[in-house]
């Protein structure tokens, strides 16, 4: 199978700190919180970064959802109980100096850059059983489970598909356990963008990917470094 060229960038952007970062939402005291890190970090973000986000009920229908801009993060606020929800964090334009720095501004403002892209972390949680999942247009990138997550069970294999602005793309390497073990692949998407991945946990379980896209004749960029996460309950709670 041929990996497409965008995958190939990938080793070219390797690095910590902000680029490395991913998305995923949590229940937290009652709340729907945006969550920003790597593994097992969870970092203050600029809560102005969160670009949008979209509730659904269990048959796809909208609902209206607010973003909460706390002093160093997002909460999430649907006006009901969401079966299914996405959200977007525009991470802005990153340029690496000659030094090996990464600084959160565009090419045009770093010209003697050595490499530069513009990060983008969406997130998919399903919340619901038999949750109808509506069109995501708006995740740039989104892994789509191909059965109900929460119905496969800790230790089977869920398959999934991966689009990239809505197309799927092969090559991409899912992480099974994004908090837990953020370095290990579990699986690799086929030609249509199919994978199986096992689902590791009886709580909340995180399967994420990222891949790079070539961009053309942009002053500020050569690339969009694309993060996402698929997020649900390996099993369903008990009081």
């Amino acid at each position: 199978m041929r990996i497409p060229a965008c995958l190939l960038l990938a080793g070219l952007f390797a690095s910590s700190g902000a680029l490395a970062h991913g998305l995923w939402t949590e229940e937290r005291r009652g709340n729907i919180e945006v969550v920003y890190g790597h593994g097992a970090e969870d970092d203050a973000f600029k809560p102005e970064k969160i670009s949008g986000a979209w509730a659904y009920d269990a048959a796809g229908k909208m609902i209206p959802v607010t973003v909460e801009r706390l002093a160093d993060h997002a909460r999430l606020q649907p006006l009901k109980n969401p079966a299914v929800l996405g959200v977007a964090l525009d991470n802005g334009a990153w340029s690496k100096t000659p030094d090996g720095q990464w600084v959160n501004q565009g090419r045009s403002q770093v010209p003697n850059s050595t490499q530069s892209l513009h990060t983008y972390k969406y997130s998919l949680a399903i919340y619901a059983e038999g949750a109808k999942l509506p069109a995501l247009d708006q995740l740039k990138m989104v892994i789509v489970p191909e059965v109900d997550p929460l119905k496969v069970g800790p230790g089977k294999p869920l398959p999934v598909r991966v689009l990239v602005d809505g197309k799927p793309m092969a090559g991409v390497e899912l992480v099974g356990d994004y908090r837990g073990a953020p370095h290990q692949v579990s699986a690799v998407t086929d030609a249509e963008g199919r994978a199986q991945v096992t689902v590791r946990n009886e709580a909340l379980n995180i399967i994420s990917a990222s891949v790079y896209v070539p961009v053309e004749n942009d002053p500020n960029i050569e690339s969009r470094g694309l993060f996402t996460s698929l997020t649900f309950l390996g099993q369903p709670h008990h009081e």
